[in-house]
């Protein structure tokens, strides 16, 4: 049934309309279901798989929970990309991976440590065509983001 939905997810997280409200309101339910069931429930999972990532605060050293869509690899790692939404600035979790790379990941129930790695050049190129083909919209949210470049991390597990 999910995957009925998901075209259906992917045109209306594609519309105007949702690219203004939706990040006001995605990362807070999923951050409530988050807490609710113990990390074993994202609303976002049932469309793209999801985790909930957590780093270090760059400024404050406090840690903070990001529900993010994600690919997950062989051998237990994610490719994650910093799109906010396509808004023009870079999310606050990227900025927290590239001063601390150290973090966590809460995926399916699990909490694994990993380490932070942002992509570059030909890795980054093979890594966005998976993301692009498992989540078609990040093209959308290039178009979006003000001519940023969106971040594409890998997280290894420790």
């Amino acid at each position: 049934m999910i995957q009925v939905l998901k075209p259906f997810a992917q045109w209306m997280a594609s519309t105007d309309w949702f690219l203004r409200v939706g990040p006001r309101f995605v990362p807070k339910l999923d951050r409530a279901l988050y807490r609710l069931t113990r990390g074993k429930v994202i609303s976002s999972d049932h469309v793209v798989p999801s985790l909930v990532l957590t780093t270090t605060g760059a400024r404050t050293g406090q840690p903070r929970h990001s529900p993010l869509a994600c690919r997950p690899e062989p051998g237990g790692g994610f490719l994650v990309v910093g799109s906010n939404f396509g808004r023009e600035k870079h999310p606050a979790w990227t900025g927290n991976l590239l001063k601390t790379p150290q973090a966590a990941v809460t995926y399916k129930g699990r909490e694994i440590p990993v380490t932070a790695r942002l992509l570059t050049g030909e890795e980054r190129e093979a890594a966005w065509r998976g993301l692009v083909e498992q989540w078609p919209l990040y093209e959308r949210y290039v178009e979006t983001a003000g001519g940023r470049e969106l971040r594409v991390f890998r997280l290894t597990p420790r």
